[in-house]
This record gives C-alpha cells, structure tokens and sequence, in this order.
C-alpha cells in the first residue's frame, strides 16, 4: 500500500505533520553542533542537520539556516564575529546535543554539561569530546528568495580529527569515529557500513575496497 500526496493536498494537512513528513524526505542527513560566540564573549552551541559540502579547493561549506525573522543567536553571532565550529556527535553525548536546541538563557555549553575548549588561538568554541572539529570562518551570504531561507558559506581553517577516524587516502571512517546521524527533527542513528565501493566505470563491475 502507498500513501500518495500531491502538494495540493500535503499543503492541506496539518502544520506539524506536514513539517516532520519533510524533514524526513532527504533522508539521513548530517548531525553537527555549531559553536559560536557573541562579540560580549557569551557562548552559544547548538545541532544542525543542514551542513553540506561545497567545494574542497578551496575547502568550503555551506550551512542553511532558517528565515532571519526572529533571533537566532548562532546566525546572528557568525555574521558578528565572522567565525564558528562544526563538531560531529557522538552516541556518548547525543542526548545533550539535543537538549542544546532548548531556548536557553545562558550557554549552552554550561547548561547541558557539553564542555568547550580552545584550539589554534581560534575565537570560536568547540566541543571538548567531539572526534571530529572543524574552525570555520565566514566567507558569503544568501538570502534565498524562495522562502527568505539564509545560506552561509563557510571557510575550512582547521580539521581536527581523531587518528582512528582518518584512513591514509583521506576519506574518514565515521563508524570509527562514532558519529551520529539525524533523520527528521528528532531521530538520531549510528550508521552501519554497508561497504565501500571502487571508482565507477562502464562496463566494469563494481569491486569493494
């Protein structure tokens, strides 16, 4: 049985349902949290699903964020200060990664118990257990006119990854490093490696690496 919506009739459904279906439709989607500080030095940490490669020479990402309409501490702190981390999760802490989400007064950092430090004289916070740390600096902006959604492209300063994780031709195990994922708002997963797989090429059959 297939349940069938055409956008006429997924607009007519309620609210909510309508924004957990699409949250979910991409599927598996990358779980990181993005460390920030204001110009008054108050810190600030909290889980995005929409973090996406851009380009490797040079090394870019890009982040979206939703519409700049209401205040949005990790959004408005980056386009301050012109900096930010991103920091896998790990199954040990994903509980606390979540509860960052929470419209809290102080630091996230303070009030779920995740702990920051400080590498390579970089301003923005990352986080202490995280395997995998990138510092980011701000590089360009879009303002989507579709939908007012904020697009933010961010420069790779420094990749700091734990030695388990890193295979000698560069690609990373993220099995090894424990990273979690995230489908939806709300569901998070440890990935199974299914296998890796060769370069493509016609008429050639596919052989596992």
């Amino acid at each position: 049985m297939i349940t069938h919506f055409d956008q006429e009739s997924l607009l007519a459904t309620d609210s909510i349902f309508r924004r957990n279906l699409i949250n979910c439709l991409a599927g598996y989607k990358s779980l990181n949290l993005i460390g920030t500080i204001s110009p008054d030095g108050k810190t600030n940490l909290a889980p995005f699903s929409q973090v996406f490669h851009i380009g490797a020479s040079p090394p870019l990402v890009g982040i979206l964020f939703r519409p700049h309409t209401v205040k949005r501490d990790t959004l408005e702190n980056i386009l301050a200060t012109g900096v930010f981390t991103l920091n896998h999760v790990t199954s040990e802490f994903y509980k606390e990664a979540h509860w960052t989400s929470a419209r809290w007064e102080n630091s996230e950092f303070e009030e779920t118990g995740i702990s920051e430090e400080y590498l390579s004289d970089f301003k923005a916070p990352f986080v202490k257990h995280s395997p995998l740390k990138l510092a980011c600096s701000l590089v360009e902006t879009q303002t989507l006119k579709i939908n007012q959604t904020v697009l933010v492209i961010g420069s790779i300063d420094h990749i700091f990854v734990e030695d388990k994780g890193l295979r000698g031709d560069g690609s990373l195990d993220l099995n090894a490093l424990d990273t979690v994922t995230v489908s939806g708002l709300d569901e998070y997963h440890i990935g199974e490696k299914l296998g890796r797989l060769g370069y493509a090429k016609p008429n050639q059959e596919i052989v596992e690496i």
